[in-house]
Order: structure tokens, then C-alpha cells, then sequence
């Protein structure tokens, strides 16, 4: 049973990860006229694992580490310089800001096609 609600965790994940992305870019934005403030974003480092299924056929190959944690960190990401020592653009954060939004509508939607999937099943239409 557990096999419904795996997939369902890991795009809830993902979609959680861009919402707290969201917050930190609007942070960013806010920010813009604040004298040597640094923006910062959110990086998601994935494990290749979960993507590629790595085969060990020679006993000699070393055997990959399986990892289920993602790990989410906070980095400075400024590379534009103002006249006040401001590394905020503008335009670069409304760019993320609009990949991460229609990144999280995305996952938001395939979780409800899945309920209602589910929903559907249930009911034995």
C-alpha cells in the first residue's frame, strides 16, 4: 500500500522546497534598495540515485552509498553590484521567482490529478 503515497512524497517534497525557495527570493526582493545586502537562494542537491539505478557487475566496482535525505542549504548568490554595495538584480530574482512559482503550481497540480485519481478509484464510478 505503501507504493500510492511514494511518489506522492517525494513531489510533495519537491513542491516544498520550492515554496521555502519562494520565501527566500521574495526576501531577496525586498531587500533591493537595503545598502550591502547579499541575496541568498536555495539550493537542492539531489542524489544521482534516485535518478540513474547505478549496477555494480564486477565485484571490484565500489558500491554506491543510498541516500533518501535531501539536503537544502542557504547560499549567498550575489553577483551584481550596485552603487550602494547592493548585489540584488532585480531582474535575476524575478526570473527565479517566476521558475520557482510556476515550478510549485506544477507540483501542486499533479498532487491534486493524483487525489483525484484516487478519489475516483474509491468511489467505483
Amino acid at each position: 500500500m505503501s507504493f500510492l503515497w511514494d511518489d506522492l512524497d517525494k513531489i510533495s517534497e519537491k513542491a516544498s522546497f520550492y515554496l521555502e525557495r519562494v520565501k527566500v527570493i521574495q526576501s531577496n526582493i525586498a531587500n533591493v534598495d537595503t545598502p550591502n545586502y547579499k541575496p541568498k537562494d536555495l539550493v537542492f542537491e539531489k542524489v544521482l540515485n534516485e535518478q540513474i539505478q547505478l549496477k555494480t557487475e564486477n565485484p571490484k566496482h565500489i558500491s554506491p552509498e543510498v541516500k533518501n535525505e535531501v539536503n537544502k542549504k542557504i547560499v549567498e548568490d550575489g553577483f551584481y553590484s550596485g552603487y550602494d554595495q547592493n548585489k540584488v538584480n532585480i531582474e535575476h530574482e524575478l526570473a527565479k521567482l517566476a521558475e520557482s512559482s510556476i515550478m510549485y503550481k506544477t507540483l501542486i497540480e499533479i498532487i491534486k490529478k493524483d487525489f483525484g485519481k484516487l478519489k475516483y478509484v474509491i468511489s467505483g464510478r
